[in-house]
């Protein structure tokens, strides 16, 4: 029994041996970036980037430049002594070039597409929350108006109290004038179930 017990201990100490030779990583430190082969870009300034160039490609000016710089290249190749033509007649470079300038302006001008389609996502989000929210109010507001109306239809108006405050006046005024003594008992009495020979 006591050489397994002392077995223990030397397996512990050689596996603790092996987990510290081994590089640790620390769970509270970052960890420090990795070289890439690759070069790395800000996507949102890219999209920016994008957004400007597919702005100017949509633009009269750029229509304009476009076609004076053709006109100057077909001009030149065409009236230029042979010796300083860099593109003779069937214009090989200069289709050349306007395919890659069509080339990139495609992928440039969708993407301005994406992020303006992205930003219209969003605001429909954001009108539909708000619209959302203001239903809501329109309909709390709908329910305390109602209760309101509800509230003031049991509420004394002025003209109510007014009209009551006649009828006492005029009970009062033929009480004392005497010509109609059944109505000479005031409301409270007649509620209580006396009259005025009771008091």
């Amino acid at each position: 029994m006591v050489p397994e017990r002392e077995s223990a201990p030397r397996e512990r100490a050689a596996s603790g041996a092996t987990a510290a030779s081994r590089a640790r990583t620390r769970l509270d430190q970052p960890r420090p970036p990795r070289r890439r082969l690759l070069p790395e870009w800000d996507p949102e300034s890219f999209g920016r980037l994008s957004e400007r160039v597919a702005r100017f490609l949509g633009t009269g000016r750029f229509i304009v430049w476009m076609t004076v710089v053709i006109i100057c290249w077909v001009v030149w190749n065409v009236s230029a002594p042979s010796g300083l033509r860099f593109d003779e007649y069937p214009f090989i470079f200069l289709t050349l070039m306007l395919s890659l300038q069509a080339s990139y302006a495609a992928p440039l001008i969708l993407l301005a597409q994406n992020r303006q389609d992205d930003r219209d996502r969003v605001n429909l989000e954001q009108d539909r929350k708000q619209n959302e929210r203001s239903i809501a109010d329109t309909e709390y507001l709908t329910r305390e108006i109602a209760a309101l109306r509800i509230g003031l239809g049991e509420v004394a108006t002025r003209d109510w109290i007014r009209s009551e405050l006649q009828d006492v006046l005029r009970d009062l005024e033929e009480r004392q004038n005497g010509h109609h003594p059944d109505r000479g008992v005031f409301p409270g009495d007649r509620s209580a179930g006396r009259d005025v020979h009771d008091r």
